[in-house]
Formats: C-alpha cells, sequence, structure tokens
C-alpha cells in the first residue's frame, strides 16, 4: 500500500512544484526592475533559495535567462556582422576615392608644365580656370574623403565596443555556467545521499 502512495504523493508533490514555478516568473517578469542580463541575473539569484550555502536555481528561471543570453549574443553578432559590412564597403569608398585623388593631382601635375593654354577633352581652358575646377573637385573628394573616414572610424568603434561586450557576456556565461555544473553535482550528490539514507530505511 505505501508503494502505491508515494509514487502518487511524489506526482502530486512535483505538479504543485511546477505550478508555483510558473506563477512565480510570471510574478519575477512583472517584478523585473532591471532588464538587462545582469538585472536578470541578480533577480534569478535573489528569488533562489540557499541550501548549505548554495543558490537552488529553479530550472524554468534559468531556462528564461539562458534564452535571454542566447537573444543578446545573436542581436550583438547580427550587429558585429553589419558594422563589419559596412566597414568593408566604406574601406572600398575610401580606396576608389583615393585613385580619383591621385588621379587628379596627377592631371593637375601635367597641367602644370603648360604655361598659356591647357586642351582637356578638345576644350581650352586657362590655366587658372582649370585649375579653379580641378581645385573644387579635390576639395569635394577631399571633403567626401573625410566624412567616409570619420564614418568608417565610428563603425569600427562600434564594433569593438560590441566585440569587447560579447566577449565580457561569454565570460559570465562561462562562469555562470561553471558555477551552474558545481552545484548541479552537489545537489545530484546530495540527493544520491537521500535516496542511500530512504533505502537503509526501507530495508530496517
Amino acid at each position: 500500500m505505501k508503494k502505491v502512495i508515494l509514487p502518487i504523493v511524489s506526482a502530486l508533490i512535483l505538479s504543485i512544484n511546477a505550478l508555483s514555478a510558473q506563477g512565480q516568473l510570471v510574478k519575477d517578469s512583472i517584478k523585473i526592475v532591471d532588464p538587462s542580463l545582469k538585472g536578470q541575473y541578480q533577480l534569478m539569484l535573489s528569488k533562489s533559495k540557499s541550501l548549505n550555502g548554495y543558490k537552488l536555481v529553479n530550472p524554468a528561471r534559468l531556462g528564461v535567462f539562458w534564452k535571454n543570453v542566447n537573444d543578446t549574443l545573436a542581436t550583438g553578432r547580427k550587429q558585429l556582422a553589419n558594422a563589419t559590412k559596412k566597414i568593408k564597403e566604406q574601406e572600398n569608398n575610401i580606396s576608389s576615392l583615393k585613385a580619383q585623388i591621385s588621379g587628379n593631382e596627377s592631371s593637375l601635375a601635367s597641367s602644370n608644365a603648360k604655361v598659356n593654354e591647357i586642351s582637356f577633352l578638345g576644350i581650352s581652358f586657362t590655366k587658372s580656370s582649370y585649375n579653379t575646377i580641378v581645385w573644387t573637385m579635390i576639395v569635394v573628394l577631399a571633403a567626401a574623403l573625410a566624412i567616409v573616414i570619420l564614418r568608417s572610424a565610428k563603425h569600427i568603434h562600434e564594433a569593438k565596443y560590441r566585440s569587447t561586450l560579447y566577449e565580457e557576456i561569454a565570460q559570465e556565461y562561462q562562469a555562470y555556467k561553471t558555477k551552474a555544473n558545481d552545484k548541479e553535482k552537489k545537489l545530484a550528490r546530495e540527493l544520491q545521499d537521500e535516496r542511500n539514507k530512504l533505502d537503509e530505511l526501507k530495508n530496517r
């Protein structure tokens, strides 16, 4: 009779604990003040019970935190990829502008060799007019190059920041994973000890 009653009682207790955990997760989601990963981690620790100096983390809370970590990492990777793509595009634009400026400077150098009249594409220009046109083009291209360089620097800074953020999150997760693994092993040993004690009591 006891063998029949014990599984039923255990199943009821597990069902009650599961419902209680779900209800608590709903309350936790409402009470979150700091939505960052650090805030969620601190909330999970504050909501976890302590046993012999160890935190008993609710698997459902841990699952939600794990999903949020993965979402954050995925977003960081996507933003990093986009920033890297933009940086490559900007670098190509810079190379193209440098090539154009170099070509214009060569044209200016060759035109300075002529004294009175300069012919360009079959059209004659005075030296002063030609120089004015060329320098206007150089100024416009230099301004465009400066804008591209400033934007590239911003994207590079953003990429470095995202990379640093990703490394910090990865390190935090690795440390958390190690602690969680140690806790799991500790709890498994304690559970096995309790089972052994229960088996000894049954055998008496």
